[in-house]
């Protein structure tokens, strides 16, 4: 139960964070910011879909760290109960590590991308 709270919490934030509206919406949104606040309220509108980034971002690296600390913690019970098996256990682990943090590098490059 608590792992389909805590994945529905992800969702609605997701969904509240990614929630924009048409272009034309935007494009009426910069309008208005311009024409009551000059090139400053711009620049707000237009730094906007950066915060949605790095809270992507934010999201990808707090699921990363999720993903690694329970891939460490496989590996160390599985050390833990066959400790011949430790230098494969061990290898595996850091090849998956690997592939789990490549993730967040990839949101990292897509936040570069939008910002």
């Amino acid at each position: 139960m608590k792992k389909i709270l805590t994945t529905l919490f992800f969702f609605a934030i997701a969904v509240v964070a990614f929630a924009q509206g048409t272009p034309e919406a935007a494009e009426t949104a910069v309008e208005t910011a311009e024409a009551v606040a000059g090139v400053a309220g711009a620049a707000t509108v237009v730094n906007s879909g950066r915060y949605l980034a790095h809270l992507a971002l934010g999201i990808a690296a707090f699921g990363c760290g999720l993903g690694q600390g329970k891939a460490v913690a496989a590996a160390c019970e599985g050390i833990a109960r066959n400790p011949q098996a430790a230098g494969a256990i061990r290898t595996t682990m850091i090849i998956g590590l690997a592939l789990i943090e490549a993730l967040v590098i990839y949101s990292l490059v897509a936040a570069f991308a939008i910002g």
